[in-house]
């Protein structure tokens, strides 16, 4: 019994130091380059296959004009170039993630290849939110199912950050480790996915008419944001350290007033 609970332990300490044990950062950023690559190129392989007009309808249905036809097919371009620039984004995020790691570990590997599992359910998104009919209960269903995919798809990312500070001596580039210069910004970045995808979840469940709307609406407004994010982010941190120089200011004044004054003034 005794040699049992002694494995046991043993096996434990062993699978615990395995979770922190390096990992090839290289490795890692070529095979999640490679899903990313893989995952966009399904989406167009979708609309190719499906989404294309026949000739036969373009001059029975449309007087020979493709636009018109293309026309009829417009929400699920709009849903494709909407997933493509998610894909977009998120990779975008993956990769600045992955600047400012020096080091990984294999417990980062592993959350990093859920989120690359969720990546690949994109697609899927892409053809529920653009196969059911509009206002029906299945889109609004279809609509909620891309929601979580893209929020559990960035919350991984955001663990991997979180995983990473944790031994942020180790793993982190001194610029983005807690109070570096890009510390608050990456902090933003990675959290901006997650809460806008959640709140799109609970708009559509609030408001299921407009479900669509707010989808889409998630979609083309998260590349400004982005962009609106990092303006952001430096107006809040210059704000918070001319406050703090004034206070810092204000107590150097103090010091000096208090050193100028003699002995019975400052008793007085």
């Amino acid at each position: 019994g005794q040699r049992d609970e002694e494995e046991e332990q043993h096996s434990l300490e062993t699978f615990t130091f395995y979770l922190s044990e390096p990992l090839s950062k290289e490795r890692v950023e070529a095979f999640s380059d490679g899903v990313y690559a893989i995952v966009a190129t399904l989406l167009i392989c979708d609309i190719c296959e499906d989404n294309v007009a026949d000739p036969r309808d373009v001059e029975e249905k449309f007087h020979g004009s493709l636009l018109e036809a293309l026309s009829e097919y417009g929400p699920n371009y709009l849903a494709y170039f909407g997933s493509f620039v998610t894909i977009g984004l998120l990779w975008f995020v993956h990769h600045s993630l992955f600047l400012y790691v020096i080091k990984t570990t294999r417990l980062m590997g592993l959350l990093n290849i859920f989120s690359l599992a969720f990546i690949g359910g994109l697609p899927l998104a892409y053809q529920l939110t653009s196969e059911f009919a509009e206002k029906s209960h299945n889109e609004i269903e279809a609509i909620q199912i891309s929601c979580v995919i893209t929020f559990f798809a960035s919350i991984f990312q955001f663990a991997i950050w979180t995983t990473a500070l944790f031994h942020e001596r180790e793993t982190l580039h001194p610029f983005a480790r807690y109070g570096g210069k890009e510390h608050a910004f990456m902090f933003a970045k990675l959290a901006l996915y997650p809460c806008v995808s959640l709140g799109a979840f609970f708009l559509t469940c609030l408001l299921s008419e407009f479900s669509t709307a707010v989808f889409h609406l998630m979609q083309i407004v998260i590349p400004f944001a982005f962009l609106a994010l990092r303006i952001f982010v430096r107006i809040s941190l210059t704000v918070i350290k001319s406050v703090m120089s004034l206070s810092r200011q204000k107590v150097v004044l103090l010091e000096e007033e208090e050193a100028c004054l003699s002995p019975s003034e400052t008793l007085s």
